[in-house]
C-alpha cells in the first residue's frame, strides 16, 4: 500500500498508517516536536502525541486530528491560548491542557476555537488552571464533548474566566462536560441554536449564563452548590428541561427579559434564597417542575407578565411566592393548577383537584415586602385582625396570585431527573 513519509530533522519518528491521503504521525514529548509536526502535516493526518510533557502555545490551521490517548500535556508559556484552531474539521482529543494567558481582553483559553473554524470537536480532554477553559468564538457547528474542565481558584470569582465560553457559534453541541471552578460553567453571549446537554457544573457563580441567546436548548444538565443554576438574560424560544439546581445559593432559575420560553420538567432542591425568578420575563410556560425547600419559591416582578404557570410542585419553601402587584394571576390552565404544599385543600369528588382555592400572599404580606420595618408589628392585634379580615372578605386584597384549581399531589418527575438526583 503506498505510504507518504515526513521527515523531519531528529525531532520524531514517524508511524505510516492506511492511505495515500492521511498519515499516522506520532509526535515524541520532546521541546518544538508538537509544532514542527503541525507544520509539517498534510490535511488529513493524524497526530498521535506521546505521553508527556508538550510544548505550546500551538496554532492549529489546517484539518488535523490531534490525540493524546490520556497521556499528553500541552503546557502553554503563560501568555495567549494553549492550542488555537483556526481550521475547519479538526478534532482534539485526549490531552491535558494547560498554562494559558491571563488577559480578559484576549480571552486566553486552553483550547480556543476561532470564527473562521467549522465543524471542530473538542472531546475527551482535561483543560485545567487556564484563564479561560474553552473558547467557541464564531466557530460554527462544532462539539464539545465529555471534557474535565477546572478552572482557576484565585482572585474573586468574577475576575476569572468561564469554563465554556461562547460567542456567535450557531449548531454548537456542548455535551457531557464535568465543569469545576473558575467564573461561569458556560457563558454564552450573541448566538443562537445552540444546545447543551448532560453537563455537570459544581464550585462556580452560573452554571449556565445565556446573554442574547435565542431558540436554544438546555437539556439534562447538573448544577450543584453554585450561586444560580440557570441565569436566562435577554434571550427568547428557549427549550429548558430535564435539568436540576441542587443547593445553588441564590436562584436555581432565574429569567432576566426571557421571553417564550418552554421550562419543563426541572428540579430544584435546597437552595438558598429563590427556586426560580422572574424579572420582566413574559409568556414563558413554566410547566412540570418541582420547586423545594428554598426560601422563596417564586418570586416575578418588574412587570412580568403572560405566563403559564400550571402543574408545577411547590413544596416545603418558606414563602411559597412573592409578588407585589395590584393584577390579579391565574396560575391554573384548563382546570389544572399547581401542588401546593401549605395548601390544606381537600377532594371531596377525588378527581385530584382540590375543592377550595390557594391564595398563597396577602395584603400584609404585600405591607412587610414593600415597608420591612412593619415586621415589628406582625405579632401585633391590628395585622391579626386585618389577616382575618381578608380570609372573610377576599375582594380586600388588592390582586394578587390565586390558583383556582390546586393539585393534590405534584406531578412526577421524569425519570431522567429522577436518575441525575441520586447519582
Amino acid at each position: 500500500m503506498p505510504v507518504r513519509r515526513l521527515v523531519l530533522p531528529a525531532l520524531f519518528v514517524l508511524a505510516i498508517q492506511a492511505s495515500a491521503d492521511a498519515a499516522e504521525i506520532r509526535v515524541p514529548a520532546t521541546p518544538g516536536a508538537l509544532a514542527a509536526a503541525i507544520e509539517a502535516a498534510q490535511p488529513g493526518d493524524v497526530l498521535r502525541l506521546a505521553p508527556g510533557r508538550h510544548t505550546g502555545a500551538i496554532v492549529v490551521d489546517k484539518p488535523l486530528q490531534l490525540d493524546g490517548a490520556g497521556g499528553a500535556h500541552i503546557v502553554g508559556v503563560g501568555t495567549g491560548s494553549v492550542i488555537t484552531i483556526s481550521a475547519s474539521d479538526v478534532r482534539v482529543s485526549g490531552l491535558q491542557v494547560s498554562g494559558s494567558g491571563s488577559s480578559h481582553e484576549t480571552l486566553d483559553a486552553g483550547i480556543k476555537l476561532t470564527k473562521s473554524a467549522r465543524r471542530v470537536v473538542v472531546t475527551d480532554n482535561t483543560v485545567v488552571g487556564n484563564l479561560v477553559g474553552i473558547d467557541v468564538h464564531g466557530a460554527r457547528d462544532s462539539k464539545v464533548l465529555n471534557n474535565t474542565i477546572v478552572g482557576r481558584t484565585g482572585h474573586r470569582m468574577n475576575d476569572r474566566g468561564n469554563g465554556i465560553y461562547v460567542w456567535n457559534a450557531p449548531g454548537l453541541l456542548v455535551e457531557g462536560n464535568d465543569v469545576r471552578y473558575g467564573r461561569d460553567g458556560v457563558f454564552v453571549n450573541t448566538s443562537k441554536r445552540n444546545v447543551f446537554r448532560n453537563n455537570t457544573f459544581r464550585d462556580l457563580r452560573f452554571a449556565i449564563h445565556y446573554m442574547y441567546t435565542n431558540e436554544s436548548e438546555i437539556s439534562g444538565n447538573r448544577s450543584f452548590g453554585n450561586h444560580v443554576g440557570y441565569a436566562l438574560m435577554f434571550s427568547k424560544h428557549l427549550e429548558v428541561h430535564g435539568n436540576s439546581s441542587i443547593g445553588d445559593r441564590d436562584h436555581g432559575l432565574m429569567l432576566n427579559y426571557a421571553n417564550n420560553a418552554n421550562i419543563t420538567g426541572n428540579v430544584v432542591r435546597n437552595g438558598g434564597r429563590k427556586c426560580i425568578f422572574l424579572y420582566n420575563a413574559n409568556k414563558n410556560r413554566i410547566t412540570g417542575n418541582q420547586f423545594r425547600n428554598c426560601m422563596i419559591g417564586i418570586h416575578f416582578t418588574a412587570g412580568s407578565e403572560r405566563n403559564t404557570i400550571a402543574g408545577n410542585a411547590f413544596e416545603s419553601n418558606r414563602t411559597q411566592v412573592k409578588y407585589v402587584g395590584s393584577k390579579w394571576h391565574n396560575w391554573s390552565v384548563g382546570g389544572r393548577g399547581n401542588f401546593w404544599s401549605d395548601h390544606p385543600g381537600f377532594d371531596l369528588d377525588g378527581d385530584g383537584i382540590a375543592d377550595n382555592r390557594y391564595r398563597p400572599n396577602d395584603l400584609v404580606d404585600q405591607i412587610l415586602w414593600t415597608q420591612p420595618a412593619a415586621k415589628l408589628l406582625i405579632g401585633s392585634p391590628a395585622l391579626q385582625v386585618l389577616r382575618w379580615s381578608q380570609s372573610q372578605f377576599p375582594a380586600l386584597v388588592p390582586g394578587g396570585v390565586v390558583d383556582t384549581a390546586p393539585l393534590m399531589r405534584g406531578p412526577a418527575m421524569p425519570e431522567t431527573v429522577e436518575r441525575k438526583l441520586v447519582q
